[in-house]
């Protein structure tokens, strides 16, 4: 009887090992709504709360209207629009995993409001008043992007766009960027993307002490088993290679979740105009807290080349990349 309890008892265990592994990197139950005032806990983020707090406080006391779609596959998805101007151009923006619309843009949603343009500020599936309970690190997420700006494009005809996103948000505009996009998206913005969500799953792996080769594997397999979703199936890299629109890649030299490295080589494979800004000191989504001067220079000399005639030629450039 052993041949069969023992065997049985270590495809239990494997199981049960990956539907951990899945519960932890992909699972959001409902109801999954996020405190925004839940600063994590590291000293970079802690030694910048005030400020933070500060932000969230200010975009969340501005009015707003409730918009709702229904993505590709019938999920349900809310966001925000913030109206300063009729006829304005419009900023989409995407937030991180396990993050919030308002922690996560307290500052960039500021910096858009500055610059005149409208935002339509998302929370992502699986997230916020959105539906879904399976995050897939921007797999599924850049389709959710399409919808909005497809909604977008029909709300305000004509009106320009551009998709901006954070940490997990970043990769999905980015991956969005290699989709048949309306055509009044004028450009990406990726405030410290991943390249790959399998690339980041092993990293995150390395982090916690356990070695790419036994964790991405219970992480796949709890993606394809749970999720319904092939982790591997496509990358930033792969999608960045078939954008149209201009690119503008943030990040912090000093982020120790994503590798500031991973937007040099999304820089490297854009094959569009695109330019890459670094922030020395800066930790993973703080760019923006870190210099706000620097980064809303980039921002808006990167709005202003957007606008700016179709067929005019701009320079490609990389700041303080090492």
């Amino acid at each position: 009887m052993l041949w069969f309890v023992i065997p049985a008892a270590l495809i239990l265990a494997a199981l049960a090992a990956v539907y951990i592994v899945y519960r932890v990197a992909f699972y959001a139950p409902l109801p999954h709504r996020e405190d925004i005032y839940d600063i994590p806990k590291e000293e970079q983020y802690q030694d910048q709360r005030e400020l933070m707090v500060s932000l969230i406080r200010e975009m969340d006391a501005i009015p707003y209207e409730e918009v709702n779609i229904i993505s590709y596959d019938g999920t349900p998805l809310f966001a925000r629009y913030y109206h300063v101007a009729d006829g304005a151009p419009l900023q989409i923006q995407m937030h991180g995993w396990r993050g919030s619309a308002i922690r996560d843009f307290c500052g960039g949603n500021k910096l858009a409001r500055e610059a005149g343009l409208n935002t339509l500020v998302t929370d992502q599936r699986a997230h916020g008043r959105s539906g879904g309970t399976v995050i897939t690190f921007g797999l599924r997420e850049r389709y959710d992007c399409l919808a909005w700006a497809r909604w977008a494009a029909e709300r305000f005809p004509g009106v320009p766009i551009t998709l901006a996103g954070v940490s997990m948000g970043s990769s999905t505009v980015l991956m969005a960027a290699g989709l048949e996009l309306p055509e009044t998206v004028r450009g990406v913005i990726a405030d410290c993307p991943f390249s790959s969500p399998a690339e980041i799953v092993k990293k995150v792996c390395r982090d916690w002490h356990v070695t790419p080769a036994v964790g991405y594997p219970l992480a796949a397999l709890g993606a394809r088993l749970f999720g319904r979703f092939d982790l591997g199936g496509t990358d930033v890299l792969c999608q960045i290679r078939k954008a149209k629109v201009p690119v503008l890649l943030l990040h912090g030299e000093d982020d120790r979740f994503v590798p500031c490295q991973m937007s040099r080589d999304i820089y490297d494979a854009c094959p569009t105009e695109k330019r890459l800004v670094t922030f020395p000191g800066a930790g993973h989504g703080l760019s923006y807290i870190v210099d706000p001067e620097k980064y809303a220079d980039a921002v808006r000399q990167f709005l202003r080349d957007i606008r700016a005639d179709a067929s005019s030629v701009r320079p490609t450039t990389e700041e303080n990349a090492i």
